[in-house]
């Protein structure tokens, strides 16, 4: 997929060392739950060796991000069923700050949709990670509540803010959708 800057093309297996590379920013990891910090290269790579199979399954849609030729991210969606997929999506840290998330994420939001067919999307983010809160509000995400989930990176629970995008809605999924205000004790 291409978008104004982006190219957005299915991992390989010669993305780990990249992906480890930008895993080693303990800035970039901390704000991601699954991953582990330092990161193990080892892991990582078997990681991106199976993505193919992932996405032949139907299982994930892993996709990476690059701008001029250099892969300066990820995007994906995975834990699907019932219709529905979790998007995440991580960048080095160079890249903040320039809008690629959102682009990229977009990209990702239309795939789902139209592609994929997905009903919608959930997604999360660390509760002191107020920018990927925001781009998912651009993307027409609603927040439906705040949970303390474990962060492997981190070694610890967290708040995590969590959100949800109907496609034959664009509301939450049949959740209350809870005000920015109120998850605001979820810092």
């Amino acid at each position: 997929m291409h978008t104004q800057r982006l190219v957005l093309r299915p991992t390989i297996a010669a993305d780990a060392d990249r992906a480890f590379a930008i895993q080693s920013d303990w800035d970039v990891t901390r704000m991601l739950r699954m991953a582990s910090f330092p990161p193990d290269l080892q892991e990582i790579r078997e990681w991106f060796h199976d993505q193919p199979r992932e996405w032949l399954a139907g299982e994930a849609y892993r996709f990476a991000v690059e701008q001029d030729g250099r892969m300066i991210g990820l995007v994906d969606i995975d834990e699907i069923a019932d219709g529905f997929g979790s998007l995440g999506y991580w960048f080095d840290r160079a890249a903040w700050g320039h809008g690629f998330a959102l682009e990229a994420a977009q990209a990702a939001v239309h795939f789902a949709r139209d592609d994929a067919r997905f009903e919608g999307l959930k997604s999360g983010h660390a509760a002191d990670n107020a920018a990927s809160g925001r781009v998912l509000v651009r993307l027409g995400f609603n927040l439906i509540d705040c949970v303390e989930v474990f962060s492997r990176s981190r070694g610890e629970m967290i708040d995590q803010r969590r959100y949800t995008l109907n496609f034959a809605t664009n509301i939450d999924d049949g959740m209350s959708a809870t005000s920015e205000s109120d998850a605001q004790r979820c810092v």
